[in-house]
């Protein structure tokens, strides 16, 4: 018996308003991120609303444009602009509150990585691509945040350095469309991909689990 309209509409809903709430989350950790490493490198207000704009809004802004996916959902919700620069601009005013502002800082990336990485891959599934796009433009969405923070506070990205990050979204992404392809309900499969994948990058980071690392030193004669 195929369910009623009104049961899809009640399912639809509860996955759009699950994904709703992560996205929130997400976006205002990873501008609270971009304020504080705009902080570390002693930028002006005007600098601290750059760095966590871009932070929050650019991996899914590059995602967007890279599965041709318009219009740009920020450009729609001018809300999403208004939370993310508050959330900038009120980090200004209590991180001097704040103790041990590395390892908040390290959280709220972490929780803003993964968020957007089961994010990333819910669109591309919408939009039908197949599974291998479906992990890349989750680790899009996850990590290029990060990396374009880095970059304009002149600081070697965290992706690009031995820690796990990258390879945690890669999981994620995965998991993802693994508990998807056993029929995992949405709203359990989001909550176990956030907290696993929130898990494993803490555990990486409190134990400080790294990558092989090539090094090549060879002169060319």
């Amino acid at each position: 018996m195929l369910p009623s309209a009104s049961l899809l509409d009640s399912f639809q809903a509860s996955q759009l308003s699950t994904l709703l709430v992560v996205y929130l989350v997400a976006i205002t950790a990873e501008a609270m991120s971009g304020a504080l490493a705009a902080g570390r490198r002693n930028m002006d207000i005007f600098g601290v609303a750059v760095i966590a704009f871009v932070t929050a809004l650019g991996g899914g802004t590059l995602r967007d444009m890279v599965l041709g996916h318009y219009p740009i959902g920020w450009t729609q919700h001018p809300e999403y602009v208004y939370l993310v620069i508050s959330a900038g601009l009120l980090t200004t005013l209590v991180a001097r509150y704040m103790h041990r502002l590395k390892h908040v800082f390290l959280v709220l990336d972490a929780m803003g990585l993964i968020a957007f990485s089961i994010i990333g891959c819910n669109v591309a599934l919408e939009l039908g691509y197949p599974p291998v796009v479906v992990v890349m433009a989750g680790m899009l969405t996850g990590i290029s945040g990060g990396i374009l923070r880095d970059v304009l506070c002149n600081q070697v990205p965290v992706v690009f350095r031995r820690e796990l990050y990258a390879s945690v979204s890669l999981a994620v992404c995965l998991l993802f469309l693994a508990l998807q392809s056993l029929d995992v309900g949405s709203d359990l499969n989001i909550g176990l991909c956030f907290a696993i994948g929130l898990a494993l990058r803490l555990l990486a980071i409190r134990f400080e689990w790294r990558l092989p690392v090539f090094s090549y030193q060879q002169r060319w004669e």
